[in-house]
């Protein structure tokens, strides 16, 4: 009887690793074919049934926040992105931020189109960004299982859908500013959005060092400079993430290492590095940057022994907030359900060029531990440009920890995949593996389950202050313009404080007040004062 390939791999789709070589034809004799067929089909269902809750769970999480989007009411610096994208258009606001404010042309731009149109941009950007964000997560994840040896069929988009949705629920909610790195636009363009093109960059980057025709090649790379120039004008933590991460992995693609076959992968890599260091150069050099550095206080230079010290101590209590929420394991736990419905296992060949060669297990060991040293220095760079900006308090700014949660929650689901392939194979080869492989999918979709359970009260909260301040955010409003309509220049206003950002009055001096002086300019009035 011909062997199919399903049964020569040991297992079929869905996670039905009992088929392996471990039971062979004499068991299920003993069994009975009926048996045995039910044995074999219970990892699988429970596997499929793990998937489709997860999926609804984190995905019923992720809906609340583009539900609570449409609360969302300006506060901070949306009161000064709202009047000058309406004043001065996009162009105009751009302008304004290279030359008077800190040279984040690129994120001035998408200020300038999200408020284009009043207040709604702000309302739907959420949704925007989960939508974009899964989308682009499930694409990476793909490619990531065909990578490992695997096909994408029906189980394992799923299992891609419920990673992708679960990473995302952890990154809006199990951090300390929930309502900033989701629902301010402010903050989501400069931290979450950055992410988000990061994604379909590296989808870019894959599918242009694969191309075979030299025009579509170099299309490719002349895309990897403009969209590397733009994120060097939009966030520099993001920005120093990502070199990283390149600098990582072009140098692992050098073809004398023999991982890649072509030169393809190092010159995405340096292409990308060079956008970015423009970026940052223009950036840096701009009037707005050099205006701002003028108004902090001298301090030693970031790079002093007394400020590394300060920055390392910054540092140690930032991942002490970070280990601190259990809940980011889980996106090693769903990344285990996928693993076992894949059937993903390590990357044994180097690919391109037409030949196919053996990867060496250094160079295996060095491409499965690179998200490490990135996520590590990364998240130190982070730190230093916090401690740079803002001062001894700038790591409790969780905003910017965005930067490289996204990275380390993606390399904690991929650990898992990997591990519950490796599982999955190796549960093949033993009699027992239908049990073995129905109790990891038990526990690990339990515990991604329990983790996002977790997330619920938090996100209750954040609904609650939501929408309760834009209920009485929407009656002041009213209030405010009928009074500005009948010619009041001087107006009263009670601070709706949410997600710990600044309101008006929040310092003594009105003349210090950007925030007031703003919502003036928005309203068209002189000034406000406190209710």
């Amino acid at each position: 009887m011909r062997t199919t390939s399903t049964e020569r791999e040991g297992a079929g789709e869905g996670g039905g690793g009992g088929a392996g070589p471990g039971a062979g034809p004499g068991t299920e004799a003993a069994a009975g074919p009926g048996r045995a067929r039910r044995h074999r089909a219970i990892p699988g269902r429970l596997l499929a049934g793990a998937v489709v809750t997860l999926v609804a769970a984190a995905g019923a999480l992720v809906a609340v926040g583009c539900f609570l989007g449409l609360y969302v009411r300006p506060t901070s610096d949306d009161w000064c992105a709202a009047w000058k994208s309406r004043d001065l258009g996009v162009l105009g606001i751009t302008s304004d931020f290279y030359s008077t404010q800190n040279g984040r042309v690129t994120n001035a731009f998408l200020s300038g189109v999200v408020y284009a149109d009043g207040l709604a941009g702000m309302k739907i950007l959420p949704t925007v960004i989960v939508v974009a964000f899964t989308v682009g997560l499930v694409l990476l994840g793909c490619a990531f299982v065909r990578l490992l040896g695997a096909r994408a069929r029906v189980t394992t988009v799923m299992a891609l859908t419920a990673c992708a949705l679960a990473v995302q629920a952890l990154v809006y909610y199990a951090g300390t500013r929930s309502y900033q790195v989701l629902l301010w636009a402010p903050a989501t363009i400069s931290h979450t959005v950055p992410s988000v093109i990061g994604v379909w960059a590296l989808l870019l980057a894959i599918r242009t060092v694969r191309e075979p025709r030299a025009p579509v090649r170099a299309a490719g790379f002349a895309a990897a400079f403009v969209i590397a120039f733009a994120l060097g004008t939009l966030s520099e933590p993001f920005a120093l993430v990502s070199g990283l991460l390149a600098v990582g992995v072009g140098l692992l693609a050098l073809p004398r290492l023999e991982l890649a076959r072509t030169w393809h992968t190092f010159t995405w890599c340096a292409i990308w590095c060079s956008g970015l260091v423009c970026g940052l150069i223009v950036l840096y050099t701009s009037p707005g940057a050099r205006w701002r550095r003028a108004q902090q206080p001298a301090r030693e230079s970031m790079l002093s022994p007394g400020e590394l010290a300060g920055t390392f101590r910054d540092w140690l209590h930032m991942w002490d907030a970070v280990t601190g929420q259990w809940a980011y394991l889980a996106a090693a736990a769903v990344g285990v359900l996928l693993g076992l419905g894949a059937g993903l296992r390590a990357p044994v060949r180097a690919q391109g060029g037409g030949r196919r060669a053996a990867v060496r297990r250094p160079m295996l060991v060095a491409v499965l531990l690179l998200p490490v040293p990135v996520v590590v220095l990364g998240s130190f760079a982070v730190v230093l440009g916090l401690r740079s900006g803002y001062g001894p308090s700038g790591w409790t700014y969780a905003r910017t920890w965005t930067n490289f949660l996204v990275p380390m929650e993606l390399a904690l689901c991929a650990y898992g995949a990997l591990l519950g392939g490796w599982a999955r194979q190796f549960l093949a080869r033993r009699g027992h593996a239908p049990v073995a492989v129905s109790a990891a999918v038990v526990a690990a979709g339990a515990l991604t389950l329990a983790a996002l359970a977790s997330l619920v009260p938090g996100l209750q909260q954040l609904t609650t202050a939501t929408v309760s301040r834009s209920v009485a955010w929407d009656a002041q409003n009213a209030r405010i313009r009928s009074e500005a309509a009948r010619g009041a220049t001087d107006l009263g206003y009670r601070p709706l404080h949410i997600g710990s950002l600044a309101e008006p009055f929040f310092t003594s001096a009105y003349e210090r007040d950007w925030v007031a002086g703003c919502m003036s300019k928005w309203y068209g009035i002189t000034r406000i004062h406190r209710l």
